[in-house]
């Protein structure tokens, strides 16, 4: 089968495009026939072992797919070959086929192209664990989205408005803007060009919103957190501006502030119950048009490098799609 390979760590363009023996699945496992895998930011710093998954060389990127069920390992129940499943499985994804745990894979929503299941399960999943289990958000608050254009970012903007928040979105030009404004954001910010706090203070009547959404990182953390209100929540989704930013603790202190980590793959395996309650909820959103996935585009299998470049030279709204062949 044909397979992305990262022999060494390094930028994109040292991946290769190589054949490579099927996998087989053990007890418990699940192969599956990918017939499209998405692109995450994570999967630019796997390669570069930025990340805090580390697999050893050399390896397949590809966090998120959707496909087929080829094969059933031994004890596996409830899916059989031929099953239309998606699924987030840390690295792989990016070949014809791969193996998953099975309680990774869940069946692709009815209705749902494979394009769009691929690019379902991180970025939802992230965004209904994040404001329904961790900012415990309540109707009428206000939320402000940090990175709002991007795959993590979309999905929060379409989760909050579901959940009756007032949603502000944030990016960097006018055209990404538009698109969130298209997905329901109720204000928008563009911090290229306009002055963060002051527009928080303007569109909030001197509040501060409520609960951060932040994916992005660098500077406009403490510029957001410094325009939060009274018990606001920074959820930390992620460092796309590349910076870990540092906090002043007398920020969450002053104002009984709380920053709460939010690590969804962590998440899944300790809470299955919860898990299975949210896909479940997802999934009426998606059947009833409340949330749908925005593809922006769409790569052959062997121009992953270029889509990690579109994606690290911040050209991607939405989410980017690697299309597999048969």
């Amino acid at each position: 089968m044909k397979a992305v390979v990262c022999k060494q760590f390094g930028p994109p363009q040292a991946l290769t495009i190589e054949d490579v023996p099927s996998p087989k699945a053990a007890a418990g496992q699940v192969v599956v026939s990918v017939k499209a895998a998405s692109l995450n930011f994570p999967d630019t710093l796997i390669i570069q072992d930025k990340y805090q998954i580390k697999p050893s060389l050399p390896f397949t990127p590809g966090s998120e797919m959707a496909g087929v069920v080829k094969e059933a390992g031994e004890g596996v129940t409830g899916l059989e070959p031929g099953d239309p499943v998606l699924g987030v499985i840390g690295y792989g994804a990016f070949a014809q086929e791969c193996v998953a745990p099975a309680e990774r894979l869940v069946p692709i929503p009815t209705g749902m192209d494979f394009n769009s299941a691929a690019a379902f399960l991180l970025t939802y999943g992230t965004g209904h664990h994040a404001l329904r289990h961790r900012a415990r958000c309540r109707v009428g608050e206000s939320l402000l989205v940090l990175g709002a254009a991007g795959g993590v970012g979309l999905a929060a903007v379409e989760i909050g408005k579901v959940l009756g928040l007032r949603v502000i979105a944030c990016a960097s030009s006018d055209d990404k803007l538009a698109l969130c404004r298209q997905r329901g954001a109720d204000e928008t910010i563009n911090y290229s060009h306009e002055d963060l706090r002051g527009r928080i203070k303007e569109i909030t009547g001197g509040k501060g919103v409520d609960i951060i959404y932040d994916a992005v990182g660098g500077a406009y953390t403490e510029a957001a957190l410094r325009s939060s209100a009274w018990r606001a929540r920074l959820l930390v989704i992620g460092f796309a501006a590349g910076d870990v930013p540092r906090i002043p603790l007398n920020l969450p202190l002053l104002m009984e502030r709380d920053i709460v980590g939010i690590h969804w793959g962590a998440w899944v395996p300790r809470a299955p119950e919860e898990f299975k309650a949210a896909i479940e909820e997802l999934d009426a959103w998606f059947r009833q048009g409340r949330i749908r996935p925005h593809v922006s585009m769409v790569y052959p299998l062997s121009q992953v490098s270029e889509a990690m470049h579109a994606m690290l030279e911040r050209r991607v709204t939405g989410k980017v799609v690697i299309a597999v062949p048969d």
